[in-house]
C-alpha cells in the first residue's frame, strides 16, 4: 500500500461514507456530503449532465427497490490527487457484488472519477463520473 497523506485519506474515507450512504438509503447523510448544486455523468442519465440533487434522491426513495441498495462495494486502487488544499479528485474501479435470484452472487464494476472541494470548511462531493 502507498503512503497517503493525511488529506487523501481524508479523501478516501470521505467517499466510503458516500457510497455507504448510497447503499443504505440514507439520504441525511448523503445531503450532507453534498453540495446542492451537484453535477454527474452516470449512465441512468443517458449520457446529459445532471445538475442538483433531485435526479439522485429518486433512487434514495426507492429504499430496497434501488439498484443500488443492500449491496457489497469495493473501492479498487483509489488514487486521489489534491489540487491546491481545497479541492481533490479522487478515482477508482468500484466493485459492486449482489445477490441475484437463481443466479448467485453477481459482481459488476464500474469506473468513478468524483470531485471534492471544501466548502466553508467542510469537505463537499460537487461532481462525479461514472461509467
Amino acid at each position: 500500500m502507498q503512503n497517503r497523506t493525511h488529506h487523501e485519506t481524508e479523501i478516501i474515507e470521505l467517499t466510503h461514507r458516500l457510497i455507504d450512504s448510497i447503499v443504505s438509503s440514507d439520504w441525511e447523510t448523503y445531503t450532507q456530503l453534498c453540495a446542492e448544486d451537484l453535477t454527474a455523468y452516470e449512465p441512468e442519465a443517458n449520457g446529459h449532465l445532471v445538475e442538483g440533487m433531485a435526479f439522485h434522491k429518486h433512487y434514495f426513495d426507492m429504499q430496497d427497490a434501488s439498484p443500488y441498495a443492500n449491496v457489497t462495494t469495493t473501492l479498487s486502487s483509489p488514487s486521489v490527487r489534491m489540487i491546491g488544499k481545497d479541492a481533490a479528485v479522487i478515482a477508482y474501479i468500484r466493485l459492486t457484488q449482489r445477490v441475484k435470484k437463481n443466479e448467485g452472487s453477481v459482481t459488476s464494476s464500474t469506473q468513478e472519477t468524483r470531485v471534492w472541494q471544501r466548502i466553508d470548511g467542510s469537505w463537499k462531493h460537487v461532481h462525479f463520473h461514472r461509467s
